[in-house]
């Protein structure tokens, strides 16, 4: 597109272009603006014309996003953020806003912290909604850049060395992050189960037969890792997705589960488990919100991080 041709540009096609691309649907960018769906089939053909690119191509019943759009996307979302904010700088009340957030995190973190953050929102932001979607990857950032989720809440040890590596180097790093806190693992079992008695060594660890939680379905964890530094293995037999899963399992099988330690009050069946403290040193649980960086201005997302690490600290360091 050429300088001259900014004269006659409508800024509101960048809007459209924004919706459908978080969305990836006409319907629901039409739903979301507000606006007709051949409005927005419209405004998009529009837009392709000024840009040459088709920006969205159908493959099925998918819009998939061009290479030229995946390059656009986050300049557009940044620009049409700074200019709201700076239009309509407006503070968030709790009392009185309608605002959406979607969050993101594990089952075993989400049943600590989204008890207490549904009675704070019920009290203090009635209109306010939240949606919590699974966390199936220990690297959301392409969630949070896609606008998929607002926050994600969980155990980013891979993400938290690549934005500390490229901040010292003097990178910008279009991520925010904050410890929320820390706990530990414990291996857990069934009582009665033949490892509950005696010292668990790691001998006996490696040798029995072992479930694994893994939100990428893939079959070799931080345990394993940790392992192999030893060149020691374990046997996994099974591999799950959520800790709730892995609770119940545990306690009605032989196999044996890494938990985070404070999680296992919250399964259901605390009363039926026996912890025992892993017989070698593993990484500790270091939970971090992460958010992108155009949210970080934004009054209500920082109200929705301040409450998030209030509850955080109370839930977790009782």
């Amino acid at each position: 597109m050429p300088p001259s041709s900014l004269r006659n540009f409508d800024l509101n096609l960048l809007k459209v272009f924004d919706a459908v691309m978080a969305e990836r649907s006409l319907t629901s960018a039409a739903h979301q603006l507000a606006l007709t769906q051949p409005a927005v089939s419209n405004a998009l053909r529009r837009l392709r014309e000024t840009l040459g690119d088709e920006l969205l191509v159908r493959q099925g019943r998918n819009l998939v996003p061009t290479p030229r759009a995946q390059e656009l996307w986050p300049a557009v979302r940044d620009t049409l953020l700074r200019l709201q904010t700076a239009i309509a700088p407006n503070v968030f009340d709790p009392a009185s806003a309608s605002t959406t957030f979607v969050l993101t995190m594990a089952d075993a973190t989400a049943a600590e912290l989204m008890p207490p953050l549904v009675d704070l929102i019920t009290k203090r932001a009635p209109d306010v909604s939240l949606r919590v979607v699974p966390l199936t990857t220990r690297d959301p950032r392409r969630l949070l850049d896609e606008g998929h989720a607002d926050l994600a809440i969980g155990n980013f040890p891979a993400v938290m060395a690549d934005l500390t590596a490229r901040a010292q180097s003097g990178e910008r790093v279009p991520f925010l992050h904050h410890r929320l806190f820390q706990g530990d693992y414990v291996c857990t079992m069934r009582k009665g189960h033949p490892l509950a008695k005696g010292r668990l060594t790691l001998d006996r660890f490696c040798a029995a037969r072992h479930m694994l939680v893994s939100f990428s379905g893939r079959a070799y964890g931080f345990i394993d890792e940790a392992l192999g530094a030893l060149d020691r293995s374990r046997r996994v037999v099974l591999t799950v997705n959520q800790f709730f899963t892995a609770g119940k399992i545990v306690a009605h099988s032989d196999l044996l589960t890494v938990l985070p330690r404070h999680f296992v009050g919250v399964t259901g069946f605390a009363d039926r488990l026996v912890l025992r403290e892993l017989p070698f040193t593993p990484p500790t649980i270091q939970v971090d919100a992460l958010w992108h960086q155009r949210k970080d201005a934004s009054s209500a997302h920082a109200w929705l991080r301040t409450r998030v690490a209030e509850l955080a600290s109370k839930a977790f360091d009782e």
